[in-house]
């Protein structure tokens, strides 16, 4: 008893230590801020004192512009060959020769491409998936954004083979060599996924004008991280024994790792294609700001506009897109390798492979026909229709009936929730958030992360963007209170009821496949421009995380321990608040990092729509090609996003390690 009674004082302890600190801690800032009159230095970071990163930045890139042209026109001409014969393939068609001698060669035929997506979905998922694959891209004919989304495809279809190799190599390496891994290639994947989409648009602006080929690399670049994590992931869980039976039987380290390892770890690299092809379909529309044209620039020109008709067709094309692609990729990933020993080598090509055979027939067929029938050539207008004036009048009606209901929650929303917090944040001493930042780094993973927290939150004070940091803050803090006490309890709920989880499960994997732009749209028709619609829009965004971990964390509870706890007598309400739930919490904490991370990169998107933050400044530098003001913003962004991501990363660890 004595000895029991020892452990517990022990273990209570610094816990009882920790409270004092943060007591103490939470005063001292509350001085701060309470003699900011005296202090003023510490409250609101001088502008004498802002070191201009910005302009640093600005010099190099001038420099680079200058002085690397010739390397910058060489990417360009390379990288154009192959992208400019996509786009003419599937977009344009082939122009040959010049003046009056030129002829012209069709682009691949709608109905073809129509018929390939119908026989890929066969082949892959059987005759359900066909139907859906087909009939999302006959429903992209039908309303009339085949050339746009043609567009977007055709540079997908190029960006995604690089970020795959290059994926697949950085991805080798790193995992051959830890170091590398530690100290080079996960600081670089963490970068490069929390820095928002819009900063990458500007260097590549800078450096290779308004063109296909800047939105290529740009896209490019920021599909490449999930590449390289599934396969240092995929290679990690190859089970000892074959990698240990490959060397008895003398295979080669090369022999070893291509012939072996890799095609052991390809249910996890196909996990990662998948994920390479969702985020370029989203980069690639966001990157037709910079000339990429397509379906993201039908949305952008319909927003600007205020044509929300115009705007929700895009929008719907892009998710018709969007499914079509994640599909077929989840069912390529999920699908068995063909057993292609039984087949004898004397069979043909066609035999061996039916569905690619009668696609490529279909292709090559339907083409040759456009150049006698229009049908085949373009889809006919007799045939296509739009829905855009009834979009537009169903807002029109919910506007006229419902006005006064949508503004009274739009102004609660404002005055009562978003302003208040926002002075509360804009507001925060920019010492004290150091300070306090810093000593939850400390308490959660030591000095190593304290220190990395601190200097990351005290480099949005001194570039002079404290103001725009705390207003990102604010908006995300918020959108993630709100998705995680939507989406919490939702997954509650899928862990408890099968039949409930049914449900759920098709709507958030909708959500999860839709760009960031189709949730603005709705939410803009109702609400206006502003913070509340940015807000809805991130929670909408966000929310799946929060619902989709929280369910997994309970129901991957082992099941030797929910059996002891029905051997000791728990009822079903004991078992799920004092077992499952406690030990699903490192699960649900890391659905929570993930919510953080997706609200942080939808906020910055929704600057297009009139927040006044971070993203406001990076969309503003993307108007002025200021790569200096552009780049130090989204640092600023990206820092956020680490600092989150640690902390509750570290968190979690904790959790973990305590419920053993």
């Amino acid at each position: 008893m004595t000895a029991a009674t020892d452990t517990v004082s022990v273990r209570s302890r610094p816990v009882h230590t920790w409270l004092v600190v943060w007591a103490a801690a939470l005063g001292a800032v509350l001085v701060l801020f309470l003699a900011q009159d005296h202090v003023s230095w510490a409250v609101a970071y001088p502008a004498k004192a802002v070191v201009p990163v910005a302009d640093w930045i600005s010099t190099i890139m001038t420099w680079m512009k200058v002085n690397l042209t010739w390397l910058t026109r060489s990417i360009t001409a390379v990288l154009g060959v192959p992208l400019d014969f996509a786009l003419d393939l599937l977009a344009k068609n082939f122009k040959i020769g010049a003046g009056a001698e030129a002829f012209t060669l069709p682009r691949l035929s709608w109905v073809g491409i129509v018929a390939a997506a119908f026989l890929a979905g066969r082949a892959f998922g059987g005759q359900r998936l066909g139907l859906l694959s087909g009939g999302l891209f006959l429903y992209i004919a039908l309303f009339g954004k085949w050339t746009s989304a043609m567009l977007t495809l055709g540079l997908i279809a190029i960006a995604v083979p690089f970020c795959i190799v290059t994926g697949l190599l950085v991805g080798i390496w790193a995992w051959e060599r830890p170091w590398v891994e530690k100290y080079l290639v996960s600081p670089a994947l963490d970068l490069m996924q929390t820095i928002p989409t819009f900063a990458y648009l500007i260097p590549m602006l800078l450096l290779f004008g308004n063109s296909p080929v800047s939105a290529m690399i740009a896209t490019a670049i920021f599909a490449t991280p999930p590449m390289v994590r599934a396969t240092m992931l995929g290679l990690s869980r190859v089970p000892t024994e074959i990698s240990e039976f490959s060397t008895m039987a003398g295979c080669t380290a090369r022999q070893k790792l291509w012939r072996v390892l890799l095609p052991s770890a390809r249910p996890t690299l196909m996990v990662g294609v998948n994920q390479v092809i969702m985020l370029a379909l989203n980069m690639v529309i966001i990157a037709s700001m910079i000339g990429a044209g397509g379906l993201g620039y039908d949305v952008l020109l319909a927003l600007r506009a205020l044509k929300v008709g115009e705007a929700m067709e895009a929008g719907l094309a892009i998710v018709a897109l969007a499914i079509a692609l994640d599909r077929l990729s989840q069912a390529a990933a999920k699908r068995q390798s063909e057993v292609h020993g039984e087949l004898t080598e004397g069979q043909s090509f066609w035999i061996r492979h039916p569905n690619l055979s009668l696609a490529l027939v279909l292709l090559a067929g339907t083409t040759l026909l456009s150049l006698v029938i229009p049908f085949f050539a373009d889809v006919p207008k007799a045939i296509t229709f739009t829905t855009a004036p009834a979009w537009k009048a169903a807002v029109n009606w919910i506007t006229v009936n419902f006005f006064d209901a949508i503004e009274m929650f739009r102004v609660f929303l404002i005055l009562y929730i978003l302003n208040p917090v926002r002075a509360f944040c804009e507001g925060f001493p920019w010492l004290g958030a150091v300070f306090l930042l810093g000593l939850a780094g400390w308490q959660l993973g030591g000095a190593r992360l304290a220190a990395l927290v601190a200097l990351l939150t005290t480099f949005c004070a001194v570039t002079g963007l404290w103001e725009k940091t705390m207003a990102t803050v604010y908006l995300c803090g918020i959108s993630v209170i709100i998705a995680c006490l939507i989406g919490i309890p939702i997954g509650l709920a899928a862990s408890r009821s099968d039949r409930f989880e049914k449900i759920v499960t098709p709507i958030i994997d909708t959500l999860q496949v839709l760009p960031s732009f189709c949730f603005i749209i709705p939410v803009v028709m109702l609400f206006r421009v502003g913070d509340v619609t940015a807000m809805i829009a991130t929670v909408a965004f966000a929310v799946v995380p929060a619902i989709r971990y929280t369910n997994h964390g309970v129901r991957q509870v082992p099941p030797a321990l929910i059996e002891a706890a029905v051997v000791s007598g728990c009822t079903k309400r004991q078992m799920f608040w004092r077992v499952q739930l406690p030990l699903a919490l490192p699960e649900i904490m890391l659905g929570i990092n993930q919510t953080i991370l997706m609200a942080l990169a939808m906020i910055i998107i929704c600057a297009m729509i009139g927040t006044r933050d971070l993203g406001q400044e990076v969309f503003i530098a993307l108007s002025k090609a200021d790569s200096g003001r552009g780049i130090v913003a989204g640092l600023a962004i990206a820092f956020i996003g680490i600092i989150a991501d640690r902390l509750f990363s570290a968190w979690s660890a904790k959790a973990r390690a305590r419920l053993g």
